[in-house]
């Protein structure tokens, strides 16, 4: 029956008509057809051996009509941006509840219903926010919330997850739709998971961070993501008209963001740390790179900017393949080949490394402060890109997304320690779904940051004089199709020098340098 069905779906999702819109009229600058080497040499490459509702063959269709399309000068960066919307693709599983995403391709015995995994699902809707058809992220959030997914077994920031992908595509349906669903999923996770003393609390496996050196307790994970969800909630309640329930999710946020800073920053470490969860407890002491998540929902106030200091320091967490998930400094630092294959004491995770490097595009954009900069960003983004690889048998070096690294070496831990085992589930780990990559080219490094309303912001993160040029192109946004670009001589794309956003093909907003730009979008919708 189970195949059957699957291949019922998968044979459904082959007369999927595309999904674009006005995408054909108003592509100003980018040929879809310029990217399509990368699609085919990823198949090439492929062993399709769980295959996907949308498959291989029909990859290139895919992508070609639902994705932003990038282009830059660094070709690494280039490749993985189309590499990780192609793995994404193959996570979109039709089911009888609609379309799901899900974390593994294999089915894996600890996942819930659909073989779904709710531990990443907000990077799901971060990342997949950007594709034209709303039809694969409108289903998930219903399974979620009305179909059987278990939204509270791990960690998820929902709500806020679904304001952000609202802020890009302007429709308020689903906030009017789901809002009654995410106040009672808040008030579920005050009764079961905040303490005597304000704060929220998490067993480190239940944050997807098994084996941590800071362990269990008030994790600065669980506050941010509770505190994100509360302003998304006071957000959506001011949207919806409803003034009662925006003054009280807005409270319930100042509230965590006064706990967080009072009590999970450790002012001699210049860090926020983990609490235990016992009477008397103090701080963790050890600086651990989750640390960095209150900036991820733009948390903390002016004045906590020193964490960041870390970050590039190799006795912090900067690394070849990195950055790390503990501090290098520490005794307790471990790159294990014993033992529990996913461990958070050290190794490089994809899903920590996507979620430090939004917060800090936040820090870029929302803060004054001297610890890192543009060229940091830029760094961090290219070593995760260049940790997006695997040495083959033969030694062909090849795109791949797996489960932790060595910072090191580039090892996939994980993967090797399997293999080791003879671990029963075949390559568990390839093209796994638990972080992004290509929100943060295009939210981060080509700077298009989400708002509400009629205006489009833009602050590219690319380090002046770094780049001759660079364009981010064919991005539906609140029901407009648009353009940024950067061109230094303004011959390589034709349209003038310096930076420009362009809606509908038409110009909005323009400068001689890299800089942030405001411009308003068109009256009309595509």
């Amino acid at each position: 029956m189970k195949r059957a069905w699957a291949a019922f779906a998968i044979a459904c999702c082959l007369t999927l008509a595309p999904h674009q819109p006005g995408a054909a009229a108003a592509q100003a600058v980018l040929k879809a057809e310029s990217f399509q080497h990368y699609v085919d040499s990823f198949n090439a490459g492929d062993e399709e051996a769980y295959p996907a509702a949308i498959r291989n063959t029909n990859a290139w269709r895919f992508l070609r009509d639902n994705i932003p399309l990038f282009h830059c000068p660094d070709k690494t960066l280039e490749e993985i941006y189309y590499f990780r919307w192609w793995t994404y693709r193959k996570h979109l599983r039709q089911t009888p509840d609609g379309y799901v995403v899900t974390e593994f391709l294999p089915d894996v015995p600890w996942a819930g219903k659909d073989n779904t995994i709710n531990c990443a699902a907000a990077l799901h809707f971060y990342e997949g926010r950007w594709l034209h058809d709303p039809k694969f992220l409108d289903d998930y959030a219903a399974f979620w919330l009305r179909k059987g997914g278990s939204v509270r077994s791990y960690s998820f920031w929902i709500a806020d997850a679904l304001w952000n992908r609202h802020l890009v595509t302007g429709s308020a349906a689903e906030v009017k739709e789901f809002f009654p669903d995410l106040v009672a999923n808040y008030g579920e996770w005050e009764k079961s998971h905040r303490g005597t003393n304000g704060l929220f609390w998490q067993i480190d496996d239940r944050d997807g961070m098994e084996m941590s050196i800071g362990g269990s307790g008030c994790r600065p994970t669980i506050n941010s993501y509770m505190f994100a969800d509360a302003l998304a909630l006071a957000n959506m309640a001011d949207l919806l008209g409803k003034t009662d329930a925006a003054a009280e999710f807005r409270a319930k946020a100042a509230q965590l963001k006064q706990l967080v800073q009072e009590k999970l920053w450790n002012a001699d470490q210049q860090f926020f740390e983990t609490l235990p969860n016992r009477p008397g407890a103090a701080l963790a002491g050890v600086r651990e790179l989750h640390g960095y998540t209150p900036w991820y929902v733009n948390l903390p106030d002016a004045g906590y900017e020193a964490a960041w200091l870390q970050l590039m320091d190799t006795n912090g967490f900067y690394a070849p393949f990195g950055p790390t998930t503990a501090e290098r400094r520490s005794p307790k630092f471990r790159l294990a080949y014993q033992g529990h294959e996913c461990q958070w004491n050290g190794p490089s995770w994809p899903f920590a490394t996507s979620v430090t490097l939004t917060a800090m595009a936040n820090l870029l954009n929302h803060y004054q402060q001297n610890a890192v900069g543009r060229r940091d960003y830029l760094d961090l983004l290219q070593v995760y890109a260049k940790s997006q690889h695997l040495r083959r048998d033969d030694g062909k070096v090849v795109p791949w997304i797996d489960e932790d690294l060595n910072p090191l070496t580039g090892d996939w831990i994980a993967r090797t320690v399997m293999k080791t085992k003879g671990n029963q589930i075949y390559e568990r780990g390839k093209d796994y779904n638990h972080s992004t990559f290509c929100d943060l080219i295009i939210s981060g490094l080509a700077g298009l940051r989400p708002r509400a309303g009629d205006l489009v912001e833009v602050n590219p993160l690319v380090p002046e004089e770094t780049w001759d040029y660079f364009c981010l192109d064919n991005v539906a946004y609140h029901g407009h199709i648009l353009t940024v670009l950067y061109d230094q001589s303004g011959e390589h794309y034709g349209k003038g020098k310096g930076l420009r956003v362009l809606a509908d093909g038409n110009e909005i907003a323009a400068s001689p340098r890299v800089a942030r730009l405001t411009g308003a979008l068109p009256a009309t919708r595509q």
